[in-house]
């Protein structure tokens, strides 16, 4: 069942109060929803629904959350509830359940937006265009608020936000189109949800020489950084492993020039 949408942004009341409140509030509502799925297989919609007030502020990082008495809304603290489920299931075969509270979550703007700019994996291209078509869903009542994100100072607006944490897709999957934060991000998502296996590994290869700029301790710098050797290397993933890789996503491009230097570092 889809939840009800609303004109104004509604966050559930799980996810606002001191740092360690809304965290164990948040494990709490992940044993509850995993246990529902159990039972049949549906998610519980939130036990209460609060307005988020115009340019209230919402925590969206958990390493800028430094004053964790003071009540706020904290959006980083999704991660509890995914603990929550995996508990539910005795941390045996959560993937299926995690993936399939995504998507419930994903029809919600506090879901699309955890899960647009979080760092949950996987982050593939078909998934990572479902996040961004759901926080383009709800663009409109997401603007509403500002958020805490890069800096415990500064506030940004729902654009600046976007601009700071999906940057790399919008870099990857945009080269020319849109002259919004918004339309470029539209314009990324649409290709992603139609990309073939060549469009992903351009995507990737762009992405390469800025993700390399992260690696900074890599053994064979100048075999990983050559385009032929990463181009060889990408033709040769399978498709499940190649699908992990395929939206270009920073985290998991550092993971695989380390494997591959690694493997370089082993013959």
């Amino acid at each position: 069942m889809v939840p009800e949408q609303h004109s104004s942004l509604l966050f559930p009341s799980f996810l606002r109060g001191s740092y360690s409140e809304v965290q164990q509030k948040a494990h709490e509502e992940g044993l509850r929803c995993g246990r529902q799925y159990l039972k049949d297989g549906r998610f519980p919609p939130p036990q209460a629904l609060l307005e988020v007030s115009p340019g209230e502020v919402v925590v969206a990082n958990d390493t800028i959350d430094f004053n964790r008495e003071r009540s706020a809304w904290r959006l980083h603290r999704v991660p509890h509830v995914l603990s929550g489920l995996s508990e539910a299931l005795d941390w045996q075969d959560t993937y299926p359940l995690r993936d399939a509270y995504e998507a419930f979550c994903r029809e919600t703007p506090w879901g699309a937006l955890y899960f647009a700019i979080g760092r949950t994996a996987p982050h593939g291209a078909e998934r990572m265009s479902l996040r961004f078509q759901a926080l383009l869903r709800f663009w409109e009542p997401l603007e509403s608020a500002r958020y805490l994100f890069s800096s415990p100072g500064t506030a940004l607006t729902l654009g600046k936000l976007v601009e700071e944490s999906c940057s790399w897709a919008m870099d990857a999957w945009c080269l020319v189109g849109g002259d919004s934060v918004r339309e470029r991000l539209n314009t990324a998502a649409e290709r992603m949800s139609r990309a073939t296996r060549e469009d992903s590994m351009e995507a990737i290869l762009r992405q390469l020489p800025r993700v390399l700029t992260l690696a900074r301790d890599l053994k064979d710098r100048e075999a990983v950084a050559d385009p032929f050797f990463q181009r060889e290397r990408l033709s040769s993933l399978d498709s499940a492993a190649f699908e992990r890789v395929s939206g270009a996503h920073p985290g998991t491009l550092i993971e695989k020039l380390y494997d591959w230097d690694l493997e370089l570092g082993t013959h």
